[in-house]
């Protein structure tokens, strides 16, 4: 069975997961930032993850959000965030997702978002192109940031980090964009500028579990991730992460390099 094949099945099961405990009371626990949770589900959904990828591919390496695993010899590393938007989710409001990505060494191979409540996979693989549902997909043609909505999200530090993303927030309307969204699950985040829906997002912190899926399917739907100076990220690392449809990642780069 292909890697992709068993990355979506994995999704899905993760997927069946979400549906069993979203609208639910379920046990949760706060992590030990103030404001990040954990669920039962984000739990259940990473184990079921990782258990199904061992029984096919048992030398593989994880990295993962809830828990950490043996490092063993093998190039293949799977980058697993099993509820992405888990504040979202334990409020109840329908924005989350799963997010499993499979690199070799430090390329990424392929990525896949699945959105249950909306029901929209995402996914791609390294040089095949994007998809949403099997059909393929784009980033806009948004040729400056007048002509599109942003996206930010803000990570759980709230000191000088969160100061900073609302000072950016004001100098972005002050470039006239269409409207700026939050939406609190950044892989989601980087799916809608897949997609088109937005022309950019920007975030900091983001740890390789948040980004790397969406990454390679936003590069793969023809956008481009940068760092906030323009430069390539590391996959493995936390790391402040700028995605654009390319023809406007000059413009926000200006804007967030400062």
């Amino acid at each position: 069975m292909k890697y992709i094949d068993i990355a979506i099945k994995a999704a899905k099961k993760a997927g069946n997961i979400h549906k069993k405990y979203f609208g639910h009371s379920a046990k949760t626990k706060r992590k030990s930032k103030s404001f990040d949770l954990v669920t039962a589900a984000d739990i259940e959904a990473e184990k079921n993850i990782v258990s199904f990828i061992k029984k096919h591919f048992p030398d593989h390496n994880f990295l993962a959000e809830e828990h950490k695993y043996a490092k063993t010899n093998s190039d293949y590393t799977w980058i697993i965030d099993p509820l992405d938007g888990t504040n979202n989710f334990f409020c109840g409001i329908p924005i989350f997702s799963v997010s499993i990505a499979l690199a070799k060494a430090n390329e990424l191979l392929l990525g896949v978002i699945y959105d249950v409540a909306k029901n929209e996979l995402f996914f791609a693989e390294k040089t095949k192109g994007a998809f949403l549902n099997g059909k393929r997909i784009n980033v806009n043609s948004a040729s400056n940031l007048s002509e599109t909505i942003i996206i930010t999200g803000f990570y759980y530090n709230r000191s000088e980090s969160m100061v900073e993303t609302l000072e950016k927030i004001k100098q972005f309307f002050f470039r006239n964009i269409l409207g700026l969204r939050r939406f609190g699950a950044a892989s989601l985040d980087l799916c809608n500028i897949a997609c088109g829906r937005a022309g950019g997002y920007w975030e900091f912190e983001l740890n390789p579990w948040d980004f790397c899926a969406g990454k390679l399917i936003v590069e793969e739907a023809g956008g481009k991730i940068s760092d906030r100076y323009g430069k390539n990220v590391d996959i493995y690392k936390k790391s402040y992460i700028v995605a654009s449809n390319k023809k406007i990642h000059n413009e926000m780069v200006e804007i967030l390099k400062q």
